[in-house]
């Protein structure tokens, strides 16, 4: 008796459908999965979670509570036509895991990342602006980098493995408080004088830069802060603070609040204030510029980051070089440990601690400038670079 012959049917084929989180690739790839699911494909489209919520928050039979709960389906009725089609959503919110995959930079959180990295919405002038940036870095001849190659050995040696790049920083003037050159784009208002009226690094220094605004309700928990803390201070506050179209207002009450130990001013000449002797430390948002000054003038900082780099930057004050504090440890911002962390900067014991690391900081940074340091050195190089490079170009 012969054996039948068993055949089994063949397995139907399962596409993951994936687009990218933007409304002219989800749609096209909608567009696919019914495609192959009419051709007998099992499909599993994976959405996230923001492009489902825009999508589904448009459905005006769906509920806000199934919106909120991920529970929408948008292939229910293609599956009710017979299609295989299975669909899940993923959270795009920040990721949590940490990051250990960067040459030369050691396992870091992701919140400690400049913010543009983690961005979701790709599509803005920044992240354009942003990424031709990173783009024109990989096809440079050379890269100059305002820092002192001690201060960030792993990193710069990694970059200079794929791309020549000198650390020449910092690049202000060290021997002296007035640029011969001006710089400024605003006026400045000069405080030497109330300065000279105030007690050795009694004062604190509070500047959140020149473009990038804060919100208005941690300004005035900030404000709140100062006034509970007693400190003398000069802040830099400008009118858009916390809005490019409207001015920002103090809480009531608060110039009366701060008279005589508080002067607020629209712009000043930052190095000239914080090489004052009255100055004790610098609430700050932790701006490149402000960290390589506040450093060199041996001001520690108590570290208040609002966007891009300024993240990154505040990890390597405090957490790798601890030489500045966080100003709040939680969110939101809260008045009362505003306070706290300001009368624990300017007199408290951690004051002294942050003093005695920022004095080892400056000094390689000191080093770094000499004639023989690496900063200078680094400065001749390139000039040497940059003339071998244009001899060997043929003359147009």
């Amino acid at each position: 008796m012969e054996a039948k012959e068993t055949t089994t049917a063949p397995k139907p084929l399962h596409a993951i459908v994936f687009p990218i989180p933007l409304q002219g690739h989800v749609i096209p790839a909608v567009h696919l999965a019914i495609k192959l699911a009419s051709k007998g494909f099992t499909i599993t489209f994976v959405n996230t979670q923001v492009i489902h919520h825009h999508i589904t928050k448009s459905l005006s039979s769906t509920s806000q509570n199934d919106i909120d709960n991920n529970v929408v389906d948008i292939f229910a009725r293609a599956r009710e036509a017979g299609m295989d089609i299975r669909y899940r959503t993923v959270s795009d919110d920040n990721r949590e895991d940490i990051v250990a995959y960067i040459l030369g930079i050691k396992a870091i959180e992701p919140n400690d990342m400049p913010c543009y990295i983690g961005e979701l919405d790709v599509s803005t002038n920044m992240h354009r602006v942003l990424n031709n940036a990173f783009e024109s870095v990989k096809r440079a001849d050379i890269i100059l980098c305002n820092t002192v190659h001690e201060l960030e050995f792993e990193p710069i040696s990694a970059i200079q493995e794929k791309q020549p790049m000198f650390a020449i920083g910092p690049l202000f003037p060290s021997g002296f408080t007035n640029s011969l050159v001006p710089t400024s784009i605003k006026p400045e208002l000069d405080c030497t004088e109330w300065l000279n009226s105030k007690l050795p690094k009694s004062v604190l220094y509070i500047s959140f830069g020149s473009f990038v605004p804060c919100g208005k309700e941690e300004i005035d928990e900030i404000a709140h802060g100062l006034v509970l803390s007693k400190v003398n201070f000069i802040w830099v506050l400008r009118p858009d603070a916390t809005s490019y179209e409207e001015p920002y207002v103090l809480p009531n009450g608060f110039e009366n609040e701060v008279k005589g130990r508080g002067l607020i001013v629209t712009w000043t000449n930052q190095i000239q204030v914080i090489s004052h002797f009255a100055i004790g430390g610098f609430l700050t948002h932790c701006g490149w510029n402000s960290v390589l000054e506040s450093v060199w003038h041996g001001v520690p900082m108590l570290c208040f980051p609002l966007k891009t780099d300024q993240l990154t930057n505040r990890k390597l004050l405090v957490d790798d070089w601890r030489i500045g504090v966080n100003l709040c440890d939680k969110k939101p911002l809260d008045k009362f440990e505003v306070a706290e962390k300001i009368n624990n900067l300017m007199c408290g014991k951690s004051s002294d601690e942050l003093r005695v690391k920022i004095t080892k900081v400056k000094e390689i940074i000191k080093n770094g400038l000499a004639q023989d340091g690496s900063s200078e050195k680094n400065l001749c190089q390139f000039i040497r670079d940059v003339k071998t490079k244009i001899s060997g170009r043929p003359r147009m």
